[in-house]
Parts: structure tokens; sequence; C-alpha cells
């Protein structure tokens, strides 16, 4: 995205987050985070602490560097907070940004927490009548209570299922379960994230996304992608970031005109659903039967060159970079 961002009309400011949750100035360098399955990207403590404004005042972001000078860096139009997972997807970081009165783009708190917990988005999802799949959540305490009793209610939903932390994002501590005796262990890798977790029932279909945008003219639909699956058990964390073998994002999507309508129409219904603001992706399963099963909404989807969301929007006759614009302007319009 620092490649792709219009330099030209915006002034762009790095801030990068620790793993110790420290706030600090990163380079303006575009090929400084490249995704390598061999060496994941880290931000690392350089010793500046970027001072967000507080609110009713001076709106200028600050950076005190390592010597102990503060420099003050301009006043903030907007944050463009690419963020996955806990404290940037769940609305933590949207509330602190509210607190503080500074305009961002994306999602707000209320549809980030709802679609960060799988648990409570399929509740709005299902009030709303969208189509989920069947599941239970299973608690640790539950679990470590009773296993005998939650693996009879899993059991009831057939085979295969899929176990996911209800709080975690990018398919991390997902797993495939397509036999009885790996229910136990796919249990304790989600229960390693999270101490709430989904069950859920495999859906037979195609499994489709489309990408919705709020604009200056609406809530928009782009044109729906595909993910191909070959030789790849479900569209994991290496799959979606690091290129790995044996899936293919495909947009658009071969579909009749009257299913790219009904995926659209989904989408934009539960956008909707949860309140959503500035982008979401959403996931959905179209069935044998012609039924569209919505699987999740992502409110920060991934932005790499191999990701669904981009792609759809290029498909769709919107560049990168514009999408860049409409996100960022879509925040300062709030």
């Amino acid at each position: 995205m620092l490649g792709a961002i219009d330099r030209d009309r915006y002034a762009v400011i790095p801030v990068g987050i620790t793993r110790e949750g420290a706030f600090v100035l990163e380079d303006d360098d575009p090929a400084k985070f490249p995704l390598d399955a061999a060496h994941l990207p880290e931000v690392v403590d350089n010793g500046t602490r970027v001072l967000w404004p507080e609110p009713g005042g001076d709106r200028t972001l600050r950076v005190v560097h390592p010597g102990g000078e503060t420099e003050g860096l301009g006043e903030i139009d907007v944050v463009l907070p690419i963020l996955h997972g806990p404290h940037g997807e769940d609305g933590t970081i949207q509330g602190y940004f509210d607190t503080l009165e500074v305009p961002y783009a994306g999602g707000g708190v209320l549809d980030s927490a709802l679609c960060m917990d799988k648990h409570f988005m399929k509740i709005a999802l299902q009030a709303a009548g969208i189509s989920v799949a069947q599941g239970v959540t299973v608690r640790r305490r539950d679990w470590d209570a009773d296993p005998d009793a939650l693996r009879a209610r899993a059991a009831d939903l057939g085979l295969p299922v899929f176990v996911k932390p209800a709080r975690a994002g990018s398919s991390v501590g997902v797993s495939k379960v397509s036999a009885p005796e790996e229910l136990d262990a796919a249990l304790a890798i989600a229960f390693a994230e999270d101490d709430k977790v989904l069950i859920e029932a495999g859906v037979t279909g195609r499994e489709i996304e489309v990408a919705v945008l709020e604009t200056a003219d609406g809530v928009r639909a782009s044109l729906p992608g595909e993910i191909v699956l070959s030789d790849r058990g479900f569209y994991d964390f290496e799959g979606k970031y690091l290129g790995g073998d044996g899936v293919e994002v495909v947009c658009p999507a071969e579909l009749t005109d009257a299913e790219v309508a009904a995926v659209q129409e989904a989408g934009v219904r539960a956008f909707r659903a949860v309140d959503g603001r500035g982008l979401a992706r959403v996931d959905m399963f179209l069935t044998p039967t012609g039924e569209l099963v919505v699987n999740e909404l992502n409110t920060m989807p991934g932005f790499t060159p191999i990701s669904m969301f981009p792609k759809c929007w290029v498909a769709s006759g919107l560049s990168y970079g514009d999408l860049i614009t409409e996100l960022v302007e879509a925040g300062l319009r709030r």
C-alpha cells in the first residue's frame, strides 16, 4: 500500500507497532516489509515514540526521537489502520482513535468487533435472515469440564468439520477435521489462539468472495472472485499471504449474470447486517443447489498483490491506487 498510494494527493507518515505495543516512526520504504515465507516482516523497536494528538487540541502528530528531542510531523487528516487480528481489526484501535477524535478509514468499533468474533458475527447474520454454516461454539472451560458431551455435539455436524478460533484471523489456528480422532488435536491448536472456538460443518460448494466498499455514492460490491483449491485442504495462511501451492485466486469468477447479482446483493446485505463501515470482504459458499451461505466478513482484508479484495476491485475497473484513495476519502468524509 505504501507503494500504491497517491503521493501527489497524500503525505504519508508510516507508523509501526512493535510486538510490545509501542508506536514507532517507520521508514517510508515500500520494500521494507516483503511477505517472505522464510522471514516474515516485523516492526522492530527503533527507539522512536509516536505521540498521538489529544482530543480537542492541537492535531499535530509528534515523534520523540531516541535522543529525547520531539519533532512535529504535521496535522493528521486521517489514519489508515492496516492491521489484522486482535487490537487492530477487533474495534480496539478504532475505539482508541474515536477517543482521540482522530478520523480513520475502514471499519468502526461495532462492525470490527462483531466480525472479529465469528460467534457473534453469525448471530448478527442469522438475525438478518442470511444463511450461515451450522456449527457449535465451544468454550475452553466447557471442554475441560465435559469433553465427551462436546465431542457428541460435534459428531452431529458430520464430517468434515472446520475448527477455528472465534477471535483470530487470517486462518491462524484453523484446522480441517476429516476423522473423529482428529478433533481433540484441532481443538488444542485453536485453543492456543483463543478460549472460544467454533466447530463448523463443512459446506459443499464453490468458495466465492466479494469486495464491498463504502463510496461517496453509497455501498458498492465488486465483481465476485473465487478461491480454487487443488491439493490444499482449505484456504490457509500460507495460501492467503505467501502464494502457497494448490490455491488459485480468480477474479472475476465464472458465474452467470444472475449469480453475480445474487452474490453482490448478499455481500451488501451482510455488510449492512453488521453495520459495516468503510470496507469488507464477504466470503461465502455457492452450493450446488444455488444457495449462498455466508462464511465470514473481514473488515480489513488482505491487500497483498495476491489478495482477493484488491484483485476484485481491479477487475471491476478500480485501480489499486484509486482503491486506497476511496478508503481514505471515506474516512475523511466520516
